[in-house]
């Protein structure tokens, strides 16, 4: 992607999981959180992942550790599944939730950063996040297929850094 010109958004969601709650069938149910999944900041460590995280330092996710999504994709799909409000954020279970960066953009190997005030923090895009089945049940039926496509992207940070909630600067 060519370079960017810096543009300020916001971070909705942050989110770090210890677990993975979507497990067994989706018409089992996700297991609960054991601890609190949303975060008010999250400690980035470069190549690694999220502090906390369950794919932190996890050899089979070095270029997928960090799944980033644009809240707009979730309004959307709200909107056409005739859902009011939309759903919390945090149900799509991505790492970092942005407003007003079309993260779906994104190609491979793009690279970008956000900066909440501690500095910027680089990512490199890998692979699109692609939603699974369990969408379905945890937002509502549909949610899996209008997703496809609008799933975020996973990417792999190349600096340490913190991010928190609140205004970013994209660049």
């Amino acid at each position: 992607m060519a370079a960017r010109r810096a543009l300020t958004a916001q971070v909705v969601a942050l989110h770090v999981a210890a677990v993975h709650a979507f497990e067994g069938r989706p018409a089992d149910g996700p297991r609960p959180d054991p601890e609190p999944a949303a975060r008010d900041h999250v400690v980035v460590r470069a190549r690694l992942g999220l502090v906390g995280d369950r794919y932190f330092n996890h050899a089979a996710h070095r270029s997928a550790a960090v799944t980033v999504f644009a809240v707009e994709a979730l309004e959307g799909v709200a909107a056409g599944l005739g859902l009011a409000p939309a759903p919390d954020p945090l149900l799509v279970r991505r790492n970092i939730v942005l407003r007003g960066f079309d993260v779906d953009r994104l190609a491979r190997h793009d690279v970008f950063s956000l900066d909440t005030g501690d500095g910027p923090v680089r990512f490199e895009a890998h692979r699109p996040a692609n939603p699974c089945a369990w969408m379905d049940v945890v937002i509502a039926p549909g949610a899996f297929r209008a997703l496809r496509g609008h799933g975020g992207v996973r990417c792999v940070p190349l600096d340490d850094g913190v991010l928190r909630l609140g205004p970013v600067v994209v660049g």
